[in-house]
């Protein structure tokens, strides 16, 4: 998120950056918010470490907008973690480039890439999109081409597992949830300013929450299934 703040009799934007999890019981925790002047994956080391030293142990899935350097910092960091993609966020970026008339029938294409039943129908899907608007939107299969690896990771899982990584929705709404109450503040006078809304926000959002999020009882089955051991700890067990 893009916040405008007065510093030095000037006003300047500041990119606010968050972290949303979601704990074996189900429940979305806003886990930190960070202020950062550029994407770097030094910047996203320092915030690793900080939820590290917070007690953030193990990381099953992590679903991220494709910002520079997140990727590859989170696969340092947290070594057995796989990285997802959000595809919603790469279909956005995908239509940037698009002229208005081919919008529909590419948003078409492209959509059959993530529906499909398998990653293997998944990579046809995307040969045909590609031979049909490759030599008019070469950049777009470049990128889905260089980020494949990171998309399709949400197809090795089970089925309910897989709805609810492979876009990063649930952070999205917060953010929407953050802006209701700060859209109508114009330039805030400090960093503590945003935070202390930002914190508002968030208590108002776990009131909403209230609970293990939809769904989880299956989602859990699927996590036990597939990460067996790392999800099944003594406290789990009880």
């Amino acid at each position: 998120m893009h916040f405008k703040v007065r510093e030095h009799g000037k006003v300047i934007a500041k990119a606010v950056y968050s972290v949303l999890g979601v704990n074996r019981d189900g429940e979305k925790e806003v886990l930190g918010i960070y202020f950062g002047d550029n994407e770097s994956s030094s910047f996203w080391r320092q915030v690793l470490h900080k939820l590290q030293s917070r007690g953030v142990q193990d990381v099953f899935v992590a679903c991220i907008d494709n910002l520079k350097g997140f990727a590859d910092a989170i696969e340092d960091i947290f070594p057995k973690t796989d990285v997802q993609l959000c595809l919603v966020h790469q279909m956005r970026n995908s239509l940037k480039y698009v002229s208005h008339k081919d919008v529909k029938p590419i948003i078409t294409d492209l959509r059959k890439i993530y529906t499909a039943i398998n990653v293997d129908a998944a990579e046809q899907f995307l040969t045909l999109a590609e031979e049909k608007w490759g030599n008019k939107y070469n950049v777009i299969f470049k990128s889905w081409r260089a980020n494949w690896g990171r998309l399709i990771n949400f197809y090795k899982y089970p089925p309910a597992l897989r709805r609810v990584i492979y876009t990063n929705n649930p952070i999205e709404s917060f953010h929407r949830m953050v802006r209701k109450v700060t859209k109508t503040k114009g330039a805030f006078t400090s960093e503590y300013a945003i935070v202390k809304q930002i914190y508002l926000a968030t208590i108002n959002a776990k009131t909403k929450w209230n609970g293990c999020m939809f769904g989880w009882s299956s989602v859990r089955k699927d996590l036990v299934a597939y990460f067996d051991n790392r999800f099944l700890t003594d406290d789990t067990l009880n």
